[in-house]
């Protein structure tokens, strides 16, 4: 079953982080997470990577359980089950979806999320699952938009309507299942 969230700056929002804490299922200190910060190419990026080690150190995961994959190699999905969560930090999109296609990350990540694997995008980890990469990850069938003044009010909606769904900072597109469903 699907567990996906989708936000515009992390875990800025504690309902957001608590969700998270909900979707792993077990205690934080024994989670695992996959920790991507490829996206994060210029100085802009690269300052919010500490901010988002924190956010789940903040969760309550332990240093020792957070690896970090830059997308520098070809993992398999053998080696990626072992992960609970996968976090995907922001900055570049184009360059993040590239690095995923390129390495085979695509595939895998939406065989993982298929079998109960949690992700959690980032402004730019949330971007490439909305419809304006075409070589994206499918999830979201409309352009994700995030760091918005004022996003989509929450609640559950048929995305297909939309052409694009803007997100406010302390907002997420929340995939759990077949729902779909703006948080905050």
């Amino acid at each position: 079953m699907k567990r996906i969230i989708l936000t515009s700056a992390g875990f800025e929002n504690k309902n957001i982080e608590n969700l998270f804490l909900k979707f792993i299922n077990k205690s934080a200190d024994t989670a695992k997470a996959l920790w991507i910060p490829t996206a994060a190419i210029d100085d802009g990026a690269k300052a919010f990577l500490p901010k988002c080690m924190k956010e789940l150190l903040n969760a309550g995961l332990k240093k020792e359980n957070i690896t970090v994959y830059d997308l520098d190699y070809k993992m398999t999905y053998k080696e990626l089950q072992k992960y609970d969560a996968v976090y995907v930090c922001g900055g570049d999109c184009n360059h993040l979806i590239t690095r995923m296609r390129e390495c085979g990350f695509v595939d895998l990540i939406m065989k993982y999320s298929e079998n109960d694997g949690v992700y959690v995008g980032v402004s730019a980890g949330s971007c490439i699952c909305g419809t304006e990469f075409t070589n994206g990850i499918p999830w979201v069938p409309c352009k994700i938009e995030v760091h918005c003044e004022k996003g989509i009010p929450k609640g559950e909606y048929d995305f297909e309507l939309f052409k694009s769904v803007k997100l406010s900072d302390d907002q997420a597109i929340v995939l759990y299942g077949d729902t779909i469903q703006i948080a905050e």
